[in-house]
């Protein structure tokens, strides 16, 4: 265990569940901006939702280094702004009378597998250009579901972590008592 209590970690662009928030935020850049009038605020808020989502993951894992409280917090905060960035999709269909899809219906399961196939916000941003406004807040749910259920994955592997392994204090001790017992 020499020296081994500040791992190098922080790799958060390669995680799934950031790859989909990315997804999320660049499809409600789109969304916000092409259907929200100018005026209306819910274009700031869906995008400091979206943009909340994929940052918080960045920075929790970023700090995960020194900080598994941190992390941990910040993975928790990226998963309340996407579920507030739910609600707001959820609304947007509900007040124009449009479809939010049924779980089991044909267009939700194609677009679950869609969602799940892809993680690159390219075919995303691709896609949508040709979709109504039903279809993107449709896909934007979607992903939002996935990506809240790995995040709870996430957390879940985050708080057994600490269990296993404590935190930085205690890498910090184990690792000065383990030195110090080598070196006598």
């Amino acid at each position: 265990m020499e020296n081994n209590f500040i791992q190098q970690r922080g790799h958060y662009r390669e995680l799934i569940v950031y790859q989909k928030a990315e997804c999320i935020y660049d499809i409600t850049f789109y969304f916000a901006h092409k259907y929200l009038d100018k005026a209306d605020r819910t274009i700031d808020q869906m995008i400091q939702a979206a943009r909340s989502g994929k940052q918080n993951i960045a920075e929790g894992s970023a700090a995960s280094s020194t900080s598994r409280e941190t992390e941990l917090k910040l993975t928790n905060v990226a998963k309340a702004s996407l579920q507030e960035l739910l609600i707001d999709y959820e609304d947007y269909l509900r007040v124009r009378n449009l479809e939010l899809w049924n779980v089991n219906s044909s267009k939700a399961e194609q677009t679950r597998m869609a969602c799940r196939k892809h993680n690159d916000s390219a075919y995303f941003r691709k896609a949508i250009t040709v979709r109504s406004d039903e279809t993107i807040a449709n896909i934007a749910i979607t992903l939002i579901h996935q990506t809240d259920s790995l995040l709870r994955k996430l957390i879940d592997h985050l708080k057994a972590e600490f269990l296993t392994h404590g935190g930085i204090k205690e890498e910090m001790y184990a690792a000065r008592k383990e030195w110090r017992r080598q070196n006598q």
